[in-house]
């Protein structure tokens, strides 16, 4: 599992792509992932606090989509 893009990175193409499909998540099981195998993500999100976007986040059969602060990250699988 690696961070392969954010939004701010790619072209609008590029993001409808990575978007489609995209089916939601259990925000609460995600961030303890992300916490387990990218550490440095978790404490550079600091997403031990609120996330107004959580409810927005999903995954694709090849990403994890990570909302935060109104930027998805690209999460590969």
């Amino acid at each position: 599992m690696y961070l392969e893009y954010t939004c701010e990175q790619i072209s609008a193409d590029k993001w409808e792509e990575l978007m489609k499909g995209g089916k939601p998540i259990n925000y609460k099981w995600l961030v303890n992932k992300i916490k387990r195998e990218l550490p440095y993500l978790y404490n550079e999100l600091s997403l031990q606090y609120y996330n107004p976007w959580e409810n927005d986040c999903k995954q694709t059969k090849t990403h994890y989509i990570l909302v935060h602060s109104a930027i998805e990250y690209f999460i590969r699988k």
